[in-house]
């Protein structure tokens, strides 16, 4: 496990919830003008309902990002989130009870795809995220910053 050097992110992760009708290929729409345009998805999760679905992305150009969507009428949300390193599957438990002993509520966990360091991570979203990224830090993990996951 890396030790975390600053136990709240001065630059943040951002994260994409882009609110899409549930039709085919929408979804396709979406990733091909993020790749057609340079920009990689680092993170995604897709949350999906009768009539529309959440696409939860993180990638490694965020303003890109946004211009993007904004000008190809793709409606989201921005928020931040804790990104934490993993060098193994095995560190999941740790994770979690870091979050547990801190007595911090989880909303929803997804995984990174890849990152440019080929080391694993998991997208968190926490009702506090000072005291979660502290209490990660606490126990040896490093929390991400955007700039870690940029190319």
């Amino acid at each position: 496990m890396a030790a975390q050097t600053s136990s709240t992110p001065h630059d943040p992760v951002k994260q994409f919830s882009v609110f899409a009708e549930n039709r085919v290929g929408r979804l396709y729409d979406l990733t091909s003008l993020l790749k057609d345009n340079n920009v990689h998805i680092m993170a995604i999760t897709v949350l999906d309902t009768t009539d529309s679905s959440i696409i939860r992305v993180v990638v490694d150009d965020p303003d890109k990002a946004r211009e993007l969507m904004v000008s190809n009428d793709f409606p989201y949300g921005e928020c931040n989130i804790l990104a934490v390193e993993l060098t193994d599957e095995s560190e999941l438990r740790g994770v979690l009870a870091a979050l547990l002993e801190a007595e911090i509520n989880t909303h929803y966990v997804y995984s990174f795809i890849r990152r440019p360091a080929d080391r694993s991570a998991l997208a968190i979203n926490a009702e506090d995220p000072d005291i979660a990224a502290q209490a990660l830090a606490k126990r040896g993990f490093k929390v991400l910053q955007q700039s870690d996951i940029s190319r």
